[in-house]
């Protein structure tokens, strides 16, 4: 059991590739995109997983790339801070935003970087069939050769390709949460001097942050049915967020018109993954395929090192795959329902149902510095972050199957 197929070149493969190598593994990591994803929205590595990136020798790279991000505040349609929310308000993890936060394009580069000698990288391609056998999985390509692997993990994200093919249809896993999320850079508010401002009116949120050299992002989150159209369809995605936001104050109008052009523009449904298993025979899933907790407030990137750690590591030391497959769902589960309980919050406090909600949670935030403990009522994510202890693995043979 030595060569290892991974699909998905974002976080969490990268992170298993440099494990697998780590432990005497061969790894290839697969991938449609025709490089490394650039840009995209801001990221938390919280509590583990900050000492996965320092036994990685990137916790460094990572701090550099900050978006300069210091803290959270709502605001009026005046664009009046009605309550904030600083990093050290809740613990070193930080509440809403952490307190080491980076563009996903920017770890992506950083892992990557990290991983350029000893991985094997396939762009421009993906997986179109898995056929195990006694003795390893045969794989077909939409370009390259047919090749066989000892095993093979999807890192392929929510809507991930391996998943489909191994265990079944999205509908089967993927739990709706009830709204859309998108986010695109803008020229709006370049002062916003590390703050993230969000405005929040029933049902809806139109929100911008900070990310490195001075620029921003926007960001529009809203309760909806889901709508029928193309997931690649960006034009009627474009026409869904307009259509949600066309009254909107504040900020709005000007993050409407930078959306319309913005190159970089993401939007999906929220959801959350759930799975009885991740694994079967030699395919097991890994981050956001197995268990995105939700496109926002997840911490989604942590659990994605974590658990590639994790999966690494069991691989490296267990007797067979279905043993390291087993061993790596014991020690994730209980960290995974954690973090996707916090995010149905965090879901709910970005499309409050009532401005009652939102005068209640404002006078919550502003009271919290002055309440003895106060932190604790937004503190939990840092001990849902540290729920998993990093084991030292000490890798087997792998000569064993």
């Amino acid at each position: 059991m030595n060569t290892v197929l991974i699909s998905g070149a974002s976080i969490a493969g990268p992170t298993l590739a440099y494990w697998l190598h780590h432990h005497g593994f061969t790894p290839t990591v697969v991938e449609r995109a025709p490089a490394p994803r650039a840009g995209g929205q801001a990221v938390d590595l919280r509590g583990t997983a900050r000492e996965v990136a320092g036994r990685m020798g990137i916790l460094d790279a990572i701090r550099a790339a900050h978006t300069g991000a210091r803290g959270m505040a709502f605001v009026n349609s005046a664009g009046k801070r009605t309550a904030t929310m600083a990093p050290d308000t809740t613990g070193d993890s930080g509440g809403a935003i952490a307190e080491l936060e980076i563009l996903r394009g920017d770890l992506v580069r950083i892992l990557h970087e990290a991983t350029a000698t000893g991985v094997e990288y396939v762009f421009d391609d993906s997986i179109t069939s898995l056929t195990e056998t006694a003795h390893g999985v045969e794989v077909t390509f939409e370009r390259g050769e047919p090749r066989t692997f000892d095993l093979v993990v999807g890192a392929d994200g929510l809507h991930s390709k391996v998943r489909s093919l191994a265990f079944g249809p999205e509908s089967e896993f993927a739990h709706d949460l009830g709204a859309y999320i998108s986010t695109f850079g803008t020229t709006r508010r370049e002062d916003l001097d590390g703050w993230q401002l969000l405005h929040t009116v029933p049902g809806r949120t139109a929100g911008i942050y900070p990310t490195p050299g001075g620029a921003a992002k926007g960001m529009f989150v809203f309760a909806s049915p889901p709508v029928e159209h193309d997931r690649r369809d960006a034009s009627r995605q474009r026409e869904l967020v307009a259509e949600a936001f066309a009254d909107g104050g504040w900020e709005v109008p000007g993050l409407l018109g930078d959306m319309r052009d913005a190159p970089d523009f993401y939007f999906d449904r929220l959801c959350q993954i759930r799975m009885d298993s991740w694994s079967r025979g030699r395919i097991a899933l890994l981050g956001d395929a197995a268990f995105c907790a939700s496109p926002m407030a997840g911490n989604g990137t942590s659990m994605a090192l974590v658990g590639a750690y994790v999966l690494a590591g069991e691989l490296a030391t267990a007797p067979d795959h279905q043993a390291a497959f087993r061993r790596y769902e014991e020690e994730m589960r209980e960290y995974v329902a954690r973090c996707q309980k916090f995010a149905l919050g965090g879901v709910d406090s970005l499309m409050p149902k009532s401005r009652m909600f939102i005068r209640m949670r404002d006078l919550t935030l502003r009271a919290v510095p002055h309440i003895p403990g106060g932190e604790k009522l937004f503190g939990g994510l840092q001990k849902i972050a540290n729920t998993v202890s990093l084991k030292e693995y000490r890798p087997r043979s792998l000569t064993s199957s």
